[in-house]
């Protein structure tokens, strides 16, 4: 009994001083320390790019994922991070998405895509925009508006040799543009707006992203028509940027855009578990020997049934982890996305932003009923084939094959068919003998 009472008091002296630590702790102390675990080599070039509204995400899966999206892109945010996704998309799809950012600014964008057989094809519209108050020399509020950015895209992609086995090889490239609008501010000396004033301030930028997408199967473990891996590369803000509206010395060359390459991998292992992987690096086009730090995040799919999901992730960029999670449920017609994302920068006061995007799923311009009825045709012609009717299992899948030319099973199966045929005549031609 002696022994155990000097054991439970020797726990609780040690529980009381790990407490008395705890409480005691600076906390910018675990800030400094979690600043060196994810601190790489920051460098002295980052910011420098104009348009930075182009980097923030504009909310939904992809967010919640870690912004690890360029090997996944399977809605319509991949218009932001992968150009050829559009053209292997299941459903057409209108989307909204809200987020809201830091110090009072707001991320809206719409987004439609849609896929004709191969060839996919989208639009987005976006805007960044924050309040503008400017104060006079006495405290007092003489000028409010918005500081925005807009930015516009068109997107078309195509899935090269698309087939049953192997599932295409897609590429894509996405056309953007983008304008910055600065408010008109006002004189110092009569408080009065002076009109145009912000325009020579403000920019335009033209650009394009390219993309390529691979699908196939790997350590596929369970029964499936969709590919469980796909790994994805892009190149975004491909172009330059324009200031000076309005000034005497006419438009110039503003900083460069925020140029990236992309690279991504995403994996399917079960049913209900998806894994991302993303690498990014940022280039500036006009000067590509100033560094700029890249980053890795990593995202993870669990889907508990088929109507929710929970998906969480991560993105460090030097001294910049970011975490965010998200629930998504998915209804008849319609998705929805709520994201919930925190940013460690610079202290432990939580940096945090929430996001939420609503999908309207318009269908697959009739491509499921098109394989349901492959399905019945191959089908009926296997029948056939095991019946030894092989000219009537050549006529089901020559249908087959009207409906989709690149569908194997069918084309195989037509040449076993043929192969039978051609060694019937030959064995029946052998039983006959010339007198």
């Amino acid at each position: 009994m002696a022994c155990s009472a000097k054991k439970t008091f020797l726990l609780s002296f040690l529980f009381l001083i790990a407490a008395g630590t705890v409480h005691s702790l600076d906390y910018s102390d675990i800030n400094t320390a979690l600043s060196k675990i994810t601190y790489f080599d920051s460098s002295k070039n980052e910011g420098t790019t104009s348009f930075r509204s182009l980097l923030i995400p504009i909310g939904g899966r992809a967010e919640s994922l870690g912004s690890a999206y360029t090997g996944l892109c399977d809605d319509a945010g991949y218009i932001n991070y992968n150009a050829a996704a559009s053209c292997i998309l299941n459903d057409t799809q209108a989307s909204a998405y809200h987020n809201s950012w830091i110090a009072d600014s707001k991320l809206d964008t719409l987004v439609f895509t849609t896929r004709i057989n191969n060839l996919g094809f989208g639009f987005q519209a976006g805007c960044l925009y924050m309040p503008f108050t400017e104060y006079n020399l006495f405290g007092e509020r003489v000028n409010t508006s918005y500081y925005s950015e807009s930015n516009f895209a068109a997107n078309v992609s195509y899935n090269f040799l698309a087939g049953y086995d192997f599932k295409g090889f897609a590429l894509g490239a996405t056309v953007k543009s983008a304008f910055r609008s600065v408010p008109s501010y006002t004189d110092n000396d009569t408080d009065a707006i002076k009109s145009f004033s912000g325009l020579a301030q403000s920019g335009v930028g033209i650009m394009a992203d390219i993309g390529m997408m691979l699908q196939f199967n790997f350590l596929k473990f369970f029964a499936s028509r969709t590919p469980n891996v796909r790994i994805g590369f892009s190149a975004q803000n491909l172009g330059a940027a324009f200031t000076g509206f309005g000034s005497k010395s006419g438009l110039k060359l503003d900083d460069p855009l925020p140029t990236v390459f992309a690279a991504g991998l995403s994996c399917q292992f079960l049913p209900i578990i998806t894994a991302t992987l993303d690498i990014k690096q940022p280039v500036n086009l006009f000067e590509p020997k100033k560094y700029q730090m890249f980053s890795v995040g990593a995202g993870v799919i669990l889907a508990f049934t088929k109507n929710i999901s929970l998906l969480t992730g991560l993105e460090i960029k030097g001294g910049n982890p970011r975490f965010s999670t998200g629930a998504e449920l998915q209804l008849s017609n319609a998705r929805i996305n709520f994201n919930y994302t925190l940013d460690l920068t610079t202290s432990l006061s939580p940096v945090n932003r929430m996001s939420i995007s609503a999908k309207i799923l318009l269908g697959d311009r009739g491509r499921a009923v098109r394989q349901q009825k492959i399905d019945e045709l191959y089908l009926k012609g296997l029948e056939y084939y095991a019946n030894s009717q092989w000219e009537l299992a050549i006529e089901q899948w020559e249908e087959v094959l009207k409906l989709n030319k690149r569908y194997d099973p069918a084309i195989l199966g037509i040449e076993s068919a043929r192969s039978q045929i051609e060694m019937y005549e030959r064995v029946r031609n052998s039983m006959f003998f010339e007198e």
